[in-house]
């Protein structure tokens, strides 16, 4: 078990690194709103690492995204965030889980990037792990449950943010700190319903049997800057993905941070 301050650190990093990532993507897509370019963390990434000491950037952002997955597993295993030991508490289990799945992807290309290992081509992508999860044994079925997921994910942040739910995992002088609250509420609830649309993408994709109808943050945004005022909201979206990453930070420095003691990690793997 790594010694608890230096846990709390590298989970304090790994919420700033993927919080660097979305304002990074974001702002990104703010540069080219009225562009048709498909804008996504990987590529933003790449023009991070042409950038001076890009290298440099880009290997601390691949570090922290192993802490913040490390974290993840770890929330997960432990219930460090004491969630209730019913239906509810294990299904947020569940999604820690599957966000640390999510992240490995762009971590490995992220390393893989700096340290000039390859390319990193789109393994850990969408429509990569889509395809392979298709290729399984009712594996539409499976698309089908990652959808629901995603779908379930991005109601409970919107939820999250209009209820100010991220709050109780805050420290206590949080309400001395309003003017940052707008941030987190903005920042949640855009991410929620990109999460909704993409989610959607994956039913349309487990509906068809085909893998390539998944979609990710890029092409949910290319879909809101197609409806009517579709650049205004294309905007407003990256905008709320911006403030995500700068809740990202916000949550690096006021999130509570448990790591779990001896007698917690007996309690859990007893389970």
């Amino acid at each position: 078990m790594i010694a608890g301050n230096k846990l709390e650190w590298l989970a304090r990093f790994g919420y700033a690194a993927r919080g660097g990532v979305y304002a990074l993507t974001a702002g990104m897509a703010l540069l080219s709103s009225f562009g048709g370019d498909k804008l996504d963390s990987k590529s933003a990434m790449q023009v991070l690492l042409a950038q001076p000491f890009g290298q440099i950037w880009l290997g601390l952002i691949g570090v922290g995204l192993l802490g913040f997955i490390v974290w993840r597993l770890i929330q997960a295993a432990f219930n460090t965030d004491h969630h209730p030991q019913d239906a509810k508490g294990y299904g947020t289990r569940a999604v820690l889980l599957v966000s640390a799945a999510t992240y490995s992807g762009l971590a490995l290309f992220a390393l893989s990037q700096a340290l000039h290992l390859g390319s990193g081509g789109s393994s850990g992508g969408e429509d990569s792990w889509t395809a392979w999860l298709m290729s399984q044994p009712f594996g539409r079925y499976l698309v089908g449950l990652v959808a629901v997921a995603i779908i379930g994910g991005g109601i409970a942040q919107i939820l999250r943010g209009a209820k100010r739910g991220y709050l109780k995992y805050f420290e206590r002088d949080w309400p001395q700190h309003r003017s940052l609250d707008a941030i987190c509420m903005f920042g949640l609830i855009a991410r929620g319903i990109i999460f909704l649309i993409t989610g959607v993408f994956f039913l349309y994709a487990a509906f068809t049997v085909d893998s390539d109808q998944a979609g990710s943050t890029a092409d949910a945004l290319i879909w809101v800057r197609q409806l009517p005022f579709g650049g205004e909201l294309y905007i407003l979206a990256a905008l709320g993905l911006f403030s995500f990453g700068a809740y990202g930070f916000i949550e690096a420095r006021y999130r509570i941070v448990n790591p779990p003691t001896m007698r917690q990690a007996r309690q859990a793997l007893a389970v």
